[in-house]
């Protein structure tokens, strides 16, 4: 996927030098807009502790990046976004190396663009927090080995929790290391319980930079 749009993405945190592994950080959105998105709009100032939490919790070895889409909605059929974030693994892949594993940490749109690339040559685990999967379907795009977070507010009423526990465990069926954790009492923007939000998301992808470490040949 290309982007050759007047307007253009920006992706934030992507420095020289080696890395084992990356993760890209994807902000959230509107259904339909064109307008410009903004790193000072709440849907993308909503991940950057997450971002920054990540950079403290792992080493120089894990890149870790945040996207800024050329656009805030996903725009239908158009889904704007998805070419952003797969413009993104690309930028990974020619600074650090074709293979560099990349874990896909999504809020909102953001889950529902992690799941649309999946199918990139380097994405090996997504974790989608309270995910806009409207379809069910939208985990059909993972396929078996890759690993699946999902985090999701019991009383979330923008995103379904239902709908991304089915589309969890559809996953799940087909081989994907899928696991689905219904957060008691929050709604969709992660008010309640920040710290288990961060924690969550710290383990996984802290475990999954350990995991891409051991395999490296010496």
């Amino acid at each position: 996927m290309s982007v050759d749009d007047v307007a253009a993405p920006t992706l934030h945190g992507l420095r020289p030098g080696p890395a084992d592994s990356a993760v890209l950080v994807l902000h959230g959105g509107k259904v339909t807009s064109h307008d410009r998105a903004r790193p000072w709009q709440l849907s993308a100032l909503r991940m950057v502790p997450f971002t920054r939490m990540l950079r403290r919790a792992t080493d120089r070895s894990v890149a870790v990046t945040q996207l800024q889409y050329r656009y805030r909605g996903w725009n239908g059929a158009d889904r704007s976004p998805v070419a952003d974030a797969w413009w993104a693994c690309d930028q990974i892949r020619d600074t650090y190396g074709p293979g560099t594993p990349i874990t896909v940490l999504g809020h909102s749109m953001g889950g529902r663009t992690a799941a649309a690339i999946a199918g990139h040559p380097d994405v090996v685990a997504l974790v989608a927090l309270a995910p806009w999967w409207p379809d069910g379907r939208e985990t059909d795009t993972l396929r078996a080995g890759q690993r699946l977070l999902v985090l999701h507010g019991t009383v979330d009423r923008w995103t379904d929790p239902v709908a991304s526990r089915a589309a969890t465990e559809r996953a799940a069926a087909r081989g994907v290391d899928a696991s689905f954790v219904p957060m008691a009492g929050a709604g969709h923007f992660m008010l309640r319980s920040p710290r288990t939000w961060s924690r969550r998301v710290r383990e996984f992808v802290v475990d999954q930079s350990r995991e891409v470490s051991s395999t490296k040949p010496e």
